[in-house]
């Protein structure tokens, strides 16, 4: 037995006693959720479901929201852009933002030619930072969030 671990959280628990109940009617058991959920608490180290879903960690909020007046920097550009949607993505680690700059931003780097760009979709973390990095290193999309947002646990 072993406790939750942090990547698990109460949506990701119930689909495992969803397919727990599913596996168990193929072989013409029956079990109702609450005693697939009982025994999902269980097998990961606790006494029931209230004292499981208590403690595994719930996904995360994302760092901005819809109609948020935003600044960072994309492909090392700075920008100011409006929020126009937000969503959770799998495993609520990271998070889809999509971003409408208020003045466009040219994404390529050599002075003979522009490419500009206005709106764009990005994945960023609760920090507000995107995994996806430049050929440098540098992160493509890096919000600009108030002290008390950056670095905050997701509950």
């Amino acid at each position: 037995m072993s406790k939750i671990s942090l990547a698990s959280n109460p949506e990701v628990l119930k689909s495992e006693a969803r397919a727990m109940r599913d596996a168990n009617a193929v072989i013409g058991k029956t079990m109702t959720q609450a005693q697939a959920l009982e025994a999902v608490a269980r097998k990961h180290g606790y006494r029931d479901w209230n004292t499981a879903s208590a403690m595994a960690p719930v996904a995360g909020q994302a760092p901005v929201t819809v109609g948020q007046q935003v600044t960072g920097t994309y492909l090392k550009q700075k920008f100011s852009a409006r929020v126009l949607g937000t969503s959770i993505l799998s495993g609520g680690r990271y998070f889809k933002v999509t971003l409408h700059f208020d003045t466009p931003v040219d994404v390529v780097s050599f002075d003979s030619f522009s490419a500009l760009r206005q709106r764009v979709v990005c994945r960023v973390d609760a920090s507000g930072v995107s995994p996806e990095r430049t050929s440098d290193g540098e992160p493509h999309v890096r919000l600009d969030l108030p002290a008390r947002r950056r670095g905050r646990k997701a509950r």
